[in-house]
C-alpha cells in the first residue's frame, strides 16, 4: 500500500516543504495539498519548492476544480512542474468546494467536470485538445504525464469516476462506505468498457496516533472532528439531491448530518471550530484513524483487502510531527513489510 500526506498551504509554505521532505524520508510516496487559494496560500507555488527539495514524492491538489482556473491554464502548471521535475505530478480534481463557495460561486456540474478532464488530460499528457474549437498543444509538453485522479461520494460522481479517471479519491475511511464506493467506480468502469482493476484508489482521512488511553483517544477525536464536518458538507448536497433513505448512499454516510445546522469556510479543515459539535464519536472512529498503531495498521489492512491503493493521511491537528514518525517508523513498515537480510541470505556480523 502506498501512503501519501494531506497538507494545508498555510505560512510559511517553508513549513509544508519541512513536513514533504520529512514524509519522503519515512517512506511517503504522495504529498498532497488542500486546493482553496483564499483560505491558503497557492499550491502551485508551493509544489514546485516541494519538488525542488524532494526526489520522488508525488505532488499534486486534493482537490483542485475547474471553476477558478481556466483549463488550459491548470493543464499548463502541471506540464510546467513536469517539465522541469520529471512527471512526479498527480491531479485530484472533483466539482469544487470551499475554493468556489468562499467567492459565492457553486460546484460544476458533472458534464463541465468530464468536459473539463477532457481538455486538461490531453494537454498534460502531450496531446493535443478541442477547447472552445481551437485544437490546442503545449509545443514543448511531449513528454509530459498526468494522472488524473476525481473525488467523489455520490452515485452520478462515482459513474463519473469509473469512467474517466485514472484513479479514485474517497475523503473518509469508513470501511463500509468504502466497499461500497470501490463497487460503485468499478461498475461503471466495467459498464464503460474499461478495465476495473486499472483505476487506483485512494482513501484520505485523518490519523491521530494516541498511546491507547481513554484521554488519549478523545483528544485524538476532538482534533479530527472538523473532517467529520467537511464530509458531512458534501453529503448535505447529495442527501438534499437525492434525499436520505438511503437508496442513494449509504444512510451510514447520511444519517449523521440530520444535526448539521451550517458550516464556516473560515473554520475549513480546522481542529477545534464549533460548527463541527454535532459530529458524533461514532462517525469520527469510523471515517479516521485515531487510536495506537496496532489499531491503526488494523485498520489499515481492513481497508488494503478493500482494493486500496493508498492511504492518505490528512494533517490537520496538533501531532503532524508526532503522526508523521509514528506512520514512518512503526505503521508503514507494518503494512508494507520488507524481507530482512537474514531471510534474504546468511546473517553477516559487523566487521566482516
Amino acid at each position: 500500500m502506498d501512503f501519501g500526506i494531506v497538507l494545508q498551504n498555510d505560512p510559511p509554505a517553508w513549513r509544508v516543504v519541512d513536513l514533504a521532505q520529512r514524509a519522503e524520508n519515512y517512506g511517503f510516496s504522495h504529498v498532497w495539498t488542500f486546493d482553496s487559494h483564499l483560505l491558503w496560500q497557492e499550491p502551485f507555488v508551493v509544489y514546485s519548492q516541494v519538488l525542488a527539495a524532494t526526489h520522488r514524492v508525488m505532488v499534486g491538489p486534493m482537490v483542485t476544480n475547474p471553476a477558478t482556473r481556466d483549463w488550459t491554464v491548470t493543464a499548463s502548471l502541471f506540464a510546467t512542474l513536469n517539465h522541469m521535475f520529471g512527471n512526479r505530478t498527480v491531479c485530484g480534481i472533483g466539482r469544487g468546494d470551499s475554493a468556489v463557495r468562499v467567492i459565492n460561486g457553486k460546484p460544476v456540474t458533472l458534464a463541465e467536470l468530464r468536459a473539463a478532464i477532457e481538455v486538461i488530460r490531453p494537454l498534460a499528457n502531450g496531446q493535443t485538445a478541442d477547447y472552445k474549437g481551437n485544437q490546442l498543444r503545449f509545443p514543448w509538453g511531449e513528454q509530459s504525464r498526468l494522472p488524473i485522479w476525481v473525488g467523489a461520494y455520490g452515485p452520478k460522481m462515482l459513474a463519473l469516476t469509473g469512467e474517466i479517471a485514472d484513479g479514485f479519491i474517497l475523503q473518509l475511511a469508513d470501511p463500509d462506505i468504502t466497499a461500497w464506493s470501490i463497487q460503485a467506480v468499478r461498475q461503471a468502469a466495467a459498464s464503460a468498457g474499461r478495465d476495473p482493476e486499472s483505476i487506483t484508489i485512494c482513501v484520505a482521512a485523518p490519523a491521530y496516533v494516541t498511546d491507547g488511553s481513554a484521554g488519549g483517544l478523545a483528544w485524538g477525536r476532538d482534533q479530527c472532528r472538523w473532517f467529520g464536518g467537511m464530509v458531512g458538507n458534501h453529503v448535505a448536497d447529495i442527501v438534499a439531491r437525492y434525499g436520505a433513505d438511503g437508496a442513494a448512499v449509504p444512510k451510514a454516510l447520511s444519517d449523521y448530518i440530520a444535526g448539521r445546522e451550517g458550516y464556516d469556510y473560515n473554520s475549513h479543515g480546522k481542529a477545534g471550530n464549533a460548527h463541527t459539535d454535532f459530529v458524533p464519536d461514532e462517525v469520527i472512529d469510523r471515517f479516521c484513524l485515531i487510536g495506537p498503531p496496532a489499531a491503526q495498521v488494523e485498520r489499515l489492512e481492513q481497508l488494503r483487502s478493500l482494493g486500496v491503493d493508498q492511504f492518505a493521511l490528512y494533517l490537520q491537528h496538533d501531532a503532524k510531527d508526532a503522526t508523521l514518525a509514528a506512520y514512518g517508523e512503526t505503521i508503514i513498515p507494518r503494512i508494507n513489510l520488507r524481507p530482512t537480510a537474514q531471510m534474504a541470505g546468511p546473517a553477516r556480523t559487523v566487521g566482516q
